[in-house]
């Protein structure tokens, strides 16, 4: 599991495995708090990262997604409609972050 990982989280899995426990047991119990999908779940997610203004979280959500079979078109669809709430420029930067997994040089 933590091969997957970030260094930093799989710092934590290493050495605090009962935080990450507990870490991924309530992410599974906010995912199970309601009727929303897993497809729509991780564009939320997404969204919730470029609403943060974090390209590591984004990075993560956008490579999870297309993992996951969603089209790169509807993960790029979340960086428009960041245009209205979150401004142009921040939603520039989060298409780029889309880019940078979706569309790689």
């Amino acid at each position: 599991m933590s091969e997957a990982l970030p260094r930093a989280a799989a710092n934590v899995v290493e050495n605090f495995p009962e935080v990450w426990n507990a870490y991924s047991k309530l992410g599974e119990a906010c995912a199970n708090a309601g009727p929303l999908d897993a497809q729509t779940i991780r564009l939320v997610k997404l969204a919730l990262a470029i609403g943060a203004a974090s390209e590591g979280a984004t990075h993560s959500h956008v490579r999870r997604a297309l993992d996951e079979g969603l089209p790169k078109d509807a993960v790029k669809q979340v960086a428009m409609l960041a245009i209205p709430t979150l401004g142009f420029p921040r939603a520039n930067a989060a298409l780029t972050w889309i880019e940078d997994i979706t569309d790689p040089a």
